[in-house]
């Protein structure tokens, strides 16, 4: 786990070799950070990331981040908890909630400081997320436009719910009731009533709203 203490192991892309070598002796020189690499983005770089095993990834650009579908995704799956952060990008709503759409938790602005970038690398290695304050209603009217939330699966998992406890989730956010949901799953009206009172026990809520 992730403390004050804690090094994070940064591994940084970037076209520019100039850039990459001088804010590679930048980041060195802040207080629990180390760069375990640095190359221009190609596939056998990939490789190099899965390798060094980062905490961080830095991104100098959005094109090469996003060069592939699954190319965030991936690195992400083969490393463990590895956090991708992009920096020295535009205050560009759409390419920014393109970023956070691929998996992206950081995202620093092009006028960001060295001290700036530092405090977000180490706030992605944490676990928290890096928005802009410029962009953030921008994330905020996304998730409204996406409509009523209901719980994804991962979350109703993690509630302890059984998969027939899952599948009434569905069904009673819908709005039906217990004689309906119980047409549907073929079960008696008390057996469901049965079931919906273990899952309030499970999950401490007072009702099934």
């Amino acid at each position: 786990m992730y403390t004050e203490e804690s090094v994070v192991d940064v591994f940084l892309l970037s076209e520019n070799r100039l850039l990459c070598e001088a804010l590679s002796r930048v980041l060195a020189a802040k207080s629990h950070i180390r760069v375990v690499g640095s190359a221009p983005f190609s596939k056998e770089t990939v490789n190099d990331i899965g390798a060094t095993s980062p905490d961080v990834l830095l991104f100098d650009s959005l094109t090469t981040a996003l060069s592939t579908d699954d190319l965030v995704p991936s690195l992400r799956r083969n490393i463990p908890n590895l956090k991708v952060l992009l920096f020295g990008m535009d205050c560009d709503e759409e390419k920014f909630l393109l970023a956070v759409h691929r998996g992206i938790v950081g995202y620093v602005l092009k006028d960001a400081s060295a001290r700036e970038l530092a405090d977000a690398i180490r706030a992605v290695a944490r676990g928290e997320a890096v928005c802009p304050s410029a962009l953030c209603r921008a994330l905020f009217e996304c998730v409204a436009r996406a409509g009523e939330w209901q719980p994804g699966v991962q979350v109703r998992k993690h509630l302890g719910l059984t998969r027939r406890e899952q599948q009434l989730i569905q069904l009673v956010s819908q709005g039906l009731t217990n004689k309906e949901i119980g047409s549907q799953l073929f079960l008696s009206e008390q057996t469901i009533k049965n079931h919906l009172r273990r899952m309030l026990r499970k999950i401490g809520a007072t009702d099934r709203l």
